[in-house]
């Protein structure tokens, strides 16, 4: 379902981030047009919105003890960058719709952000890429990161097994699953509570 895949929205909003980075804006046609070397692509709000349309969200700051902060990475497979979780529960008529996380990590030498939602029965239902500022060369698809629905903290959610890798876009690949599993190992310790 196309809903489901990351939306990138490029045209209007290209001009505005040129500005936003300080890039000179072409006097004619025949100028140079300055590389772009990431974007925004959505705010949390508009993620959100995307999310849950029509759901009402709740935003709970939860602190990870020492030993579930352990059991997380443990159960992720790589560090956590904070003992603070930020969990969006969204609720229609009462009825839980989904949790959503943001990870900010670093794919290369910047940074991207992704919302990760959690499906009541602990898989993921949806991924959104927020802002990439890695050149844009290094963003895969959409239709790659569809690859993640559905998945669940489990082996397969790893490369080479049930995450296909991307030519050009390792390093993307290796990040985001990363940010994948430790979302859903947060999500697990929470719910282990």
């Amino acid at each position: 379902m196309s809903s489901d895949l990351p939306r990138l929205r490029l045209g209007a909003a290209l001009g505005a981030l040129l500005l936003a980075l300080g890039a000179p804006t072409p006097a004619a046609p025949s100028a140079p047009v300055p590389a772009v070397r990431g974007k925004v692509f959505l705010t949390m709000e508009e993620a959100l919105e995307l999310a849950f349309p029509g759901c009402e969200v709740e935003r709970d700051k939860q602190f990870l003890s020492k030993a579930e902060r352990a059991r997380a990475e443990e159960l992720a497979g790589c560090e956590l960058e904070s003992s603070i979780a930020y969990v969006y529960s969204a609720t229609r008529e009462g009825k839980p719709i989904g949790t959503a996380y943001f990870d900010a990590h670093r794919v290369r030498t910047k940074r991207e952000t992704v919302m990760i939602v959690v499906a009541p029965d602990a898989t993921i239902q949806r991924l959104e890429i927020l802002a990439f500022a890695e050149p844009l060369d290094y963003l895969p698809g959409g239709g790659w990161y569809a690859q993640y629905l559905g998945k669940r903290l489990d082996d397969d959610l790893s490369l080479k097994r049930g995450i296909r890798g991307i030519t050009g876009a390792t390093l993307t690949a290796q990040a985001t699953t990363r940010a994948a599993r430790r979302v859903l190992a947060v999500h697990q310790v929470l719910g282990e509570r």
